[in-house]
């Protein structure tokens, strides 16, 4: 039978270390309002795989079954007469030990689909790519997307300080502060040498960048011109900021040189409250205090380990 829904529907799938599981979990809820921990989620949220440094794949579903039966029936209305394909069993999914499927059954899968849609099967090159999915006993058939790993390339930076956030960090940061990009107005007004900035900009976002070193500001506009990027980067306090902005990130200040006080991350908290309506804040040190002081609410928080270095990502509004 054929099951389409009212609603465009994906099922995404995630990997992530045990060091990222709390970040990845945060970009999650930000992104789909809900957390799994299976690694997989079916959602009517489009989200680019190719923005989560932890989306594995997307399946945006075309046919849906309590069996694959069911769903070769409804393959064979595919007629693909100029393009090749592969079918891909997506080994990402719910099943229990018990239930799991074998390589050898997983090809048995894949081929058993396959032969029913008519076109070309490509496995090595194909223009088009399905993927087949099972899901809280239900199985998933859709075209497949797998995700590009932007954030590695801008692992290589003209400029670069050793206590700046990861890639993959700033990332799923970016994601967290501005899930849903449309019309939103971000600022990271701590920004540093921009590894939040290039991330964010590389995913569509309109972010404004500040900080009041000049050294690290030329280096932020050094690094996102070197990734093609275009974005406003101006030197001076957090103090001279006097548009208003729909959210900021602040990655409290902490290096050999410019370590914030608490005096300091305060006065930061108390000029980010006068200008954005959300903040999401990245510290070493618990704020919690300072945060309600200035009149913020916790909405959520994460914990991003690297050995044993951590930060707190706490989402404010």
């Amino acid at each position: 039978m054929n099951n389409h829904s009212r609603l465009p529907a994906y099922i995404y799938t995630f990997t992530c270390s045990p060091d990222e599981r709390s970040l990845c979990n945060m970009e999650i809820r930000s992104f789909f309002g809900l957390e799994t921990s299976v690694n997989i989620l079916k959602s009517n949220i489009e989200i680019e795989p190719s923005r989560s440094p932890f989306i594995k794949g997307r399946v945006e579903v075309m046919y849906e079954g309590e069996s694959i039966s069911e769903i070769v029936e409804q393959v064979k209305n595919i007629h693909l007469p100029h393009s090749t394909f592969k079918v891909l069993f997506v080994k990402i999914n719910d099943l229990d030990k018990v239930a799991k499927i074998d390589y050898d059954g997983q090809r048995e899968i894949e081929r058993e689909i396959g032969w029913h849609i008519q076109g070309n099967a490509d496995v090595r090159n194909p223009d088009q790519v399905f993927g087949i999915v099972p899901l809280g006993g239900r199985w998933y058939f859709g075209k497949y997307v797998k995700p590009e790993a932007v954030w590695l390339h801008h692992m290589k930076k003209p400029r670069e300080y050793s206590t700046a956030l990861s890639t993959r960090v700033a990332r799923a940061i970016a994601n967290i502060a501005v899930p849903h990009p449309d019309g939103v107005k971000a600022i990271d007004p701590c920004c540093g040498i921009g590894t939040v900035l290039v991330e964010a900009l590389s995913m569509g976002i309109d972010i404004d960048g500040r900080d009041i070193n000049p050294l690290v500001t030329d280096g932020s506009r050094e690094n996102i011109a070197y990734f093609g990027l275009e974005g406003d980067v101006t030197t001076g306090p957090i103090s001279d900021v006097t548009k208003n902005y729909d959210v900021a990130i602040i990655d409290m200040p902490y290096n050999l040189y410019t370590h914030a006080t608490p005096e300091d991350q305060l006065s930061i908290l108390k000029h980010a409250r006068r200008f954005a309506d959300k903040v999401v804040v990245v510290t070493i040190d618990t704020m919690d205090h300072m945060i309600e002081e200035v009149g913020f609410e916790i909405a959520d928080r994460c914990v991003a380990k690297k050995g044993i270095f951590s930060r707190q990502i706490v989402l404010c509004v």
